[in-house]
């Protein structure tokens, strides 16, 4: 199989025994009952070495496996809000959005609008904003955010950075808005608009 006249050899302990006829390389191999395989085809002369090659094979296959075993699949997780969310299920959903970060998924967030707050796209960007905001110590924006008339979308993806004290400000910070939110919006928003439920 080895087509070059002369190689470099190297043993099974890794060491340069120099280089010989491919006749002589595959006599040491035979002595020590082991085989003679080319490693580097590409090199002048090429190199071969001998070894096990079974043994090598099985090596290379358990690498290979670990090393798909350690390897992270990245999914993508939606969490959906409403505009006039509660404080609750902010943070509720907030911190299903951080865990998926942290684990290294990428999460779509999608603002559910209907009815009358089709006319307020402004209350969906104020989510996506807050949102943005909470887990931008772990978080960064993908893309453009997506308006459409039922739902507005981003894709979040994370970053590597952030701590707990971050998190629990953003945590803190977030409760306050939402707060704040509630209690400027709800008072004029209730006597335009018909009773609904989430």
């Amino acid at each position: 199989m080895i087509q070059a006249r002369e190689i470099r050899v190297i043993d099974e302990d890794k060491n340069q025994l120099g280089i010989m006829p491919v006749s002589q390389a595959l006599a040491l191999a035979r002595e020590k009952g082991l085989d003679l395989v080319e490693i580097a085809p590409q090199a002048n002369p090429p190199v071969c070495r001998i070894m096990d090659y079974g043994k090598f094979l099985y090596e290379l296959h358990k690498k290979e496996h670990e090393a798909k075993k350690h390897q992270k699949q990245i999914q993508i997780k939606e969490v959906k809000f409403r505009p006039k969310i509660s404080i609750h299920d902010y943070n509720f959903k907030l911190k299903h959005i951080r865990r998926f970060i942290e684990e290294g998924n990428k999460v779509k967030i999608t603002i559910m609008v209907r009815g009358r707050e089709r006319s307020h796209p402004e209350m969906a960007q104020q989510i996506l904003d807050r949102i943005l905001s909470d887990v931008s110590d772990i978080a960064r924006q993908d893309g453009e955010v997506k308006m459409q008339d039922w739902a507005s979308t981003v894709l979040i993806v994370p970053i590597k950075t952030g701590g707990k004290d971050a998190k629990t400000k953003n945590q803190q910070g977030s409760q306050k808005e939402v707060q704040n939110n509630s209690q400027q919006k709800s008072a004029p928003q209730k006597s335009q608009q018909e009773p609904h439920s989430d």
